[in-house]
């Protein structure tokens, strides 16, 4: 970061990414514009701690993937932060990182308003609240309120465009040999198609 970095306001969009697909960089767009960021980074985790199952993707293939999605949009960029520091990717680990490493920066983790709803679960989120602030975006079938849900939390709620996609269906689709094409960025649907990745 530069001397400017006071007014820098950096977004992390996490997520396993098994694979990338257009709803998760429409979702990061929408985060960006909404709250003025002015770069929102991707973070693979290592292995998410609420998700009951490993990616079907190795590690390299996803970051391969998220290159090939972002890849000349200025906006967007990637850190492997998590992948590099193995385990359980706790959020609160990552931000103390991200914190050292930008230390002047606003922070802002973005997340579905479906997460929202279990951040009490989330480890050491006192702490990460501290760290951070949560953009929470609109999902099909929640609502964007607090919820009941501590006041110590900083959120904004972003009415985001509605995707009703999910890389575990385009997992299903592509074991079953349909078409995922509408569903990705085209340099990623080129590599899984090439590679034939996920089958």
């Amino acid at each position: 970061m530069s001397e400017t970095e006071a007014s820098f306001r950096l977004g992390v969009f996490g997520g396993t990414f098994d694979p990338v697909h257009l709803g998760h960089l429409v979702a990061a767009q929408d985060a960006a514009e909404a709250l003025e960021l002015d770069r929102v980074l991707f973070m693979p985790a290592f292995r998410a701690p609420l998700k009951d199952r490993e990616p079907g993707a190795s590690d390299a293939v996803r970051v391969a993937l998220l290159q090939a999605a972002i890849e000349g949009d200025e906006r967007f960029g990637l850190s492997t932060l998590e992948i590099e520091r193995g385990g359980v990717s706790y959020t609160v680990d990552t931000a103390r990182e991200l914190r050292r490493l930008h230390p002047e920066a606003q922070l802002f983790w973005i997340i579905g308003a479906d997460q929202a709803e279990r951040l009490r679960a989330w480890h050491r989120i006192e702490e990460l609240a501290g760290l951070l602030e949560f953009i929470v975006l609109a999902r099909p079938g929640y609502e964007g309120t607090r919820g009941g849900l501590p006041e110590f939390l900083r959120l904004h709620f972003v009415r985001a465009h509605v995707f009703d996609i999910s890389s575990s269906e385009i997992r299903a689709r592509l074991s079953n040999r349909r078409s995922v094409r509408v569903f990705l960025p085209a340099p990623v649907a080129d590599r899984i198609e090439r590679e034939s990745l996920y089958r």
